[in-house]
């Protein structure tokens, strides 16, 4: 059995090449990765994630609609930085000029079956023999540690791929997520023996969800071309499928429910609007004003 322990994370993959139907027509023209949480982008709060977890080069993978994302993690114009200084908003200036040097970013333009295994195969030759984290731009966990720096440790210790989870809230999740079982090794960590891709909750293998995220070592990649070649016409091709490839072949992959954490999933319409309440409520300018208005309006 390979291992890549002791290995850094120093890569990831972030998929955002979808359309946003959900938020239609809002992201007719603007990508469901820069509706704004507050006052940042949602796709910019992974991306700092990540960085925090130490992570140095961010592959996105877009679609044709998506060259906002790319202005966004680009140096700001000219304009736009005299504007700042002449209104003398250094505070601004700065934190917007420190967008563009978060990490080393490149852009590929998502080929392939639909599925969110495609854009894991479309970074391959980006990330090499390297352990990675691959993501999504409009779902994340609030933790303390970070999520990914939980999922780093993890994987420090047993050098395999982790996948990020939590429990199962409610009916509809069995249709969103795709589902793991196993046994639990030490706590919140589960040894993985099977995974379905949103199976309905009468043939989920377990409560657990694996949402959000994945800690992925390039033994993957084979398995992402198996699952490929034997894609049945018209079916996506998904990242747990390859997975469960590596999971009967005898690769170890763990599990892991992310612990102190509140999962957000920003990409749904009341999701995005649970987000934005919660985040305002935290939000140092905003949350007395706030909260102090939610308050009146809950009490009439």
């Amino acid at each position: 059995m390979s291992t890549h322990k002791g290995r850094p994370v120093r890569k990831a993959v972030i998929a955002a090449a979808g359309f946003g139907t959900r938020f239609l027509p809002q992201t007719k023209a603007m990508p469901k990765e820069m509706m704004p949480l507050i006052d940042k982008p949602v796709i910019q709060y992974i991306v700092e994630e990540l960085v925090d977890a130490g992570v140095e080069d961010i592959v996105i993978v877009t679609g044709y609609h998506k060259r906002s994302i790319e202005d966004h993690f680009d140096s700001m114009s000219a304009d736009l930085r005299e504007n700042l200084e002449m209104g003398g908003k250094d505070k601004l200036l700065k934190q917007t000029q420190g967008i563009s040097e978060l990490a080393n970013f490149a852009y590929i333009r998502q080929k392939g079956p639909y599925g969110n295994g495609t854009p894991m195969l479309n970074a391959e030759h980006l990330i090499g023999d390297e352990p990675f984290i691959y993501t999504w731009s409009d779902d994340f966990f609030v933790a303390q540690p970070s999520r990914f720096k939980q999922m780093i440790q993890v994987h420090k210790e047993y050098g395999c791929s982790v996948m990020s989870a939590l429990t199962a809230s409610s009916d509809s999740d069995y249709d969103r997520y795709g589902f793991a079982a196993g046994n639990e090794i030490s706590p919140g960590v589960i040894d993985t023996t099977d995974i379905v891709e949103k199976p309905g909750k009468q043939h989920a293998p377990s409560n657990l969800a694996t949402v959000s995220g994945f800690l992925l070592t390039p033994d993957v990649f084979p398995y992402l071309h198996k699952a490929r070649n034997d894609l049945q016409k018209g079916k996506e091709l998904y990242g747990n499928d390859a997975i469960k490839l590596m999971i009967d072949d005898g690769k170890r992959v763990l599990t892991y429910k992310v612990d102190n954490g509140t999962y957000y999933d920003a990409g749904d319409k009341l999701g995005y609007l649970k987000t934005i309440v919660d985040f305002a409520m935290e939000h140092d300018e905003l949350k007395n004003d706030f909260t102090s208005y939610i308050r009146e309006k809950f009490n009439r």
